[in-house]
């Protein structure tokens, strides 16, 4: 058999009794066969960030205690696998599919491949920017007001010398795409308010949301701008790597970063003032909801095309007071 077939074999395989979440690309363990109401088919777009288990995690356990069963993959980046994830949910006839797309463009084929097979398809974290194919919901974090709090944060650490920025991207997710556009609209209000204080972004660079990723642009970004003061990336991972990448070079006490997410690891790096603040998400209120959307839908209950959770700014005052970190 072709990979896909073996694949979707196990699929139906554990839709007779519904699959619990995991660390991988793989599904899990089954969850118990009272799982009847039918299986919830998850591809994340990677399991090496703990955000993006919470999602699953938290999915699992929401779709469980409505009677489903779920079936948890991970893209891991990677757009072509993450499709074939979704041939596999369509093959084994998953009553619904919740994706957190590797590339908010090249996935949808994957979706209407679901549309045209009559299975509703939601997005969790990072919507899909594809033409055409129809999502039922969006469930996210409201990452444009995210990136303004992330530039006001930006412009409250810098203060009057305002200075140069370099910017951490990952063009490939819709929910980056617009951390980076809300953090660009404060800072050209800044600018334009404050030329005596100006922030310039020097460079955007494509730290893909990976640690090791951040890292390297950083210290590339550091050649060719040595005079950077901030650096906002998307995430905190890419932060962290940013922040290592500054270390190695001798510039920790000189470039200030502001981050995205609020991990556990993030809200420690910004308790230890190594990152000076985070607009955080709740990737468990995400799962959440995007639960509540699937039984409401198929309840026949009226589901908003996008539902948004605000963020909100974390800083090292709030690290101090925050009983996860003690």
């Amino acid at each position: 058999m072709k990979r896909t077939t073996w694949a979707a074999v196990a699929l139906i395989a554990a839709c007779v009794v519904g699959c619990g979440g995991g660390d991988s690309g793989d599904q899990k363990d089954a969850t118990p066969a009272s799982a009847s109401k039918g299986t919830i088919g998850v591809s994340v777009l990677t399991m090496t960030n703990p955000f993006f288990k919470t999602i699953a995690d938290t999915i699992t356990q929401e779709a469980a205690a409505h009677g489903y069963g779920t079936a948890i993959t991970s893209g891991e980046f990677d757009v072509a696998k993450q499709q074939n994830q979704v041939k596999d949910f369509i093959v084994a006839g998953c009553s619904a599919i919740v994706l957190c797309p590797c590339d908010s463009r090249s996935i949808g084929p994957a979706i209407a491949e679901a549309n045209a097979a009559g299975i509703p398809v939601f997005t969790a974290d990072i919507a899909c920017l594809a033409d055409g194919v129809d999502v039922v919901s969006h469930i996210a974090s409201d990452n444009l007001g995210g990136g303004r709090e992330a530039a006001k944060a930006m412009i409250e650490a810098l203060g009057e010398g305002g200075g140069e920025v370099v910017v951490l991207d990952f063009k490939q997710a819709e929910s980056c795409i617009l951390r980076v556009q809300g953090f660009k609209e404060v800072i050209e209000t800044h600018n334009a308010e404050h030329a005596d204080a100006a922030i310039t972004i020097v460079s955007e660079l494509p730290g893909d949301g990976k640690k090791d990723q951040g890292f390297k642009c950083t210290e590339d970004a550091l050649q060719a701008h040595p005079n950077v003061a901030g650096i906002f990336a998307i995430n905190d991972p890419s932060a962290l790597g940013a922040r290592a990448a500054l270390e190695k070079a001798g510039k920790a006490d000189d470039v200030v970063i502001v981050g995205f997410d609020g991990q556990l690891d993030g809200k420690q790096a910004i308790l230890e003032g190594k990152i000076y603040a985070d607009p955080i998400q709740f990737p468990d209120r995400i799962a959440s909801m995007t639960v509540d959307s699937i039984v409401r839908y198929f309840a026949g209950d009226e589901v908003a095309t996008q539902q948004l959770i605000p963020c909100e700014l974390y800083r090292q005052a709030d690290a101090e007071a925050d009983e996860a970190l003690k």
